[in-house]
């Protein structure tokens, strides 16, 4: 993987820009060890570079050489993004959704399974997309008063609040020792032990079902997110 250029920590005093909301948006949002984001501070335009985008060598090389020019942009962290989706959580009343939340941001493919289990319940789904905006926002104003960053144009989304605690409903999400999935995982191979032979196939069929449909989800999400980091298809 390239090389990221070295970019400076902070802008010298206070910077006024016209600002590009809606990209500066989608680069604090994107989170991916292959791409990178950099505010342009003489035009207040987002510049993001993807690995193999056919003018990311291009793109760097414009970077390094205008140094001074460019801020890297600092996305919410996969951590950070992870524990808005815990706090989530917590606050949902359903019993019954909450429990299949917990189950579904545990492991690998959390924020995939995540979003599929609220696509089944549209109200929920709106409020977790109303709190996320929210704190994408705050981490947005809070990056720009970091850096000594003033905009002369006003955010599409108005005046940012440090976003509320959410309330917790019923028990907190804690991944102990056994996480949930660990749990039924145990429960899974407890019952494998009690099945007949002769029904072994079956079971393993599909099971191999599930796999390949997990599959091909991550597919799926992989590809979307490669549409959203090249909207125009130029990649190769």
């Amino acid at each position: 993987m390239p090389v990221r250029p070295a970019v400076p920590t902070a802008t010298r005093g206070p910077v006024r820009l016209d600002l590009d909301w809606d990209a500066l948006e989608i680069a604090v949002e994107r989170n991916s060890p292959d791409t990178d984001s950099y505010l342009d501070l003489s035009t207040g335009r987002v510049i993001t570079i993807t690995s193999g985008d056919p003018e990311a060598t291009l793109n760097r090389q414009l970077v390094s050489e205008n140094i001074r020019n460019y801020l890297r942009v600092e996305p919410a962290s996969s951590r950070e993004q992870y524990r808005w989706m815990e706090k989530f959580v917590g606050s949902v009343s359903d019993e019954a959704l909450r429990e299949r939340l917990i189950i579904s941001i545990d492991g690998k493919g959390a924020f995939r399974r995540f979003k599929d289990v609220l696509l089944a319940y549209p109200a929920e789904r709106e409020r977790w997309f109303s709190y996320r905006a929210e704190l994408l926002h705050w981490h947005i104003q809070q990056w720009l008063e970091q850096h000594d960053i003033k905009a002369t144009n006003e955010p599409p989304w108005g005046a940012v609040q440090a976003p509320a605690e959410l309330p917790a409903v019923g028990r907190p999400v804690i991944h102990g020792t056994e996480a949930p999935g660990e749990a039924l995982r145990r429960t899974a191979r407890d019952l494998i032990e009690t099945i007949p032979a002769i029904e072994m196939p079956t079971a393993i069929a599909f099971l191999e079902f599930l796999k390949a449909r997990s599959a091909e989800a991550l597919a799926k999400e992989k590809r979307e997110n490669e549409a959203i980091s090249d909207p125009e298809g130029t990649k190769s």
